[in-house]
């Protein structure tokens, strides 16, 4: 018997995230893992009068065709067909469902990184505001065996974190983006962590449920040459840990990690725009309970903030500009100050707004 949910979160997709209309032609990139959702959302889009341009790969991380990445050479690895590139310069709106196998992680840091070049090219339009775009998720078994649970747990959570009231959800969070939309400065201060940046002139936005599934956030493009000070965020992922980085002037000019330093430096080095911050994310979505180890679930989390390294949204005054997008997520519960031009406005992921 199908999941009711899957449903509900097919609706959810198309109906709010997208807004699809008549005519529309819909990209939607996901994998053989997301089956289900991939059939119900080319019924809905079918049922709005919109195309659905499906496209299914095979189960790794991204949804993109990680074979020909790895076949490829390293000079067209990167890039997109392009006939596909065309498409995607010109579909309405799209869809992007992380669903990935277990056990189907690149070979290679250079196939990850075209991986991460495609997944940046799918989202390019969407990431600047020049078209309705959501990314989301489909609970599978890599997701679940990666946050350390069973699938029908995850399931619950997962469903528990995405279908929400999301203008209700909206409500609660525009004193959050009211407070920091007035803000000149940011201080963040947690264990091994005292991080000031500018908000001057940036304003923000919410996302809820319009352009990530699970919303559940506030976010900005810092000042990119204000961050001074360091940062040093603990559970990253299963192959990186207690990531240690100090700023000064904007730009990473040391660092060093637990477990995975490489993999860091590798990061760093992506392109001149690696080792600037991007976005400053305020996670406000209560329905998640735990961490995950899913960033897309952990930077939504109340009593979170999250910092990206690399590129930033030109629709809120970023101009950082990068092949990376890393969410890096900090945990204030323990110990966790915000402050807006001094003034605590958020102590231990408890808000005194």
């Amino acid at each position: 018997m199908t999941d009711p949910r899957i449903e509900q979160y097919a609706r959810l997709l198309v109906d709010r995230s997208i807004g699809a209309q008549a005519g529309w032609q819909v990209l939607v990139s996901t994998t053989t893992e997301a089956r289900p959702l991939a059939q119900a959302l080319s019924r809905l889009l079918a049922e709005r009068g919109a195309y659905a341009l499906t496209r299914i790969h095979f189960g790794a991380l991204y949804p993109v065709d990680l074979d020909w990445i790895e076949a490829a050479p390293e000079e067209i690895a990167r890039t997109l067909p392009p006939l596909e590139q065309e498409l995607v310069d010109r579909v309405d709106a799209s869809i992007w469902v992380h669903a990935p196998e277990a056990g189907r992680d690149p070979d290679t840091a250079e196939a990850r990184r075209a991986m991460r070049i495609h997944g940046l090219a799918y989202r390019a339009r969407g990431r600047a505001g020049t078209m309705p775009h959501v990314r989301c998720d489909f609970p599978c078994a890599a997701f679940a065996e990666h946050a350390g649970v069973s699938l029908a747990e995850y399931e619950d959570v997962f469903y528990d974190a995405c279908l929400r009231d999301w203008d209700a959800e909206r409500q609660r969070m525009e004193p959050v983006l009211e407070r920091f939309d007035r803000a000149a400065e940011v201080r963040l201060i947690a264990p091994g962590t005292d991080l000031v940046f500018s908000l001057d002139g940036r304003h923000g936005e919410i996302d809820d449920g319009h352009l990530n599934v699970p919303g559940g956030e506030v976010f900005y493009c810092p000042v990119e040459e204000s961050l001074e000070g360091k940062v040093t965020f603990g559970d990253v992922s299963e192959l990186v840990q207690d990531v240690r980085l100090r700023f000064r002037g904007g730009e990473v000019v040391e660092s060093s990690a637990g477990l995975g330093e490489e993999l860091v430096r590798q990061a760093l080095a992506t392109d001149d725009g690696a080792r600037r911050m991007g976005e400053f994310g305020i996670g406000c979505n209560d329905g998640i309970s735990r961490p995950m180890r899913n960033v897309l679930f952990d930077e939504k989390m109340a009593g979170t903030i999250h910092l990206a390294l690399g590129d930033g949204f030109p629709q809120l005054g970023g101009r950082n500009r990068s092949d990376l997008h890393w969410d890096l997520v900090l945990d204030m519960r323990r110990g966790g100050e915000i402050r807006c031009d001094g003034e605590c406005v958020q102590r231990d992921g408890e808000w005194l707004l």
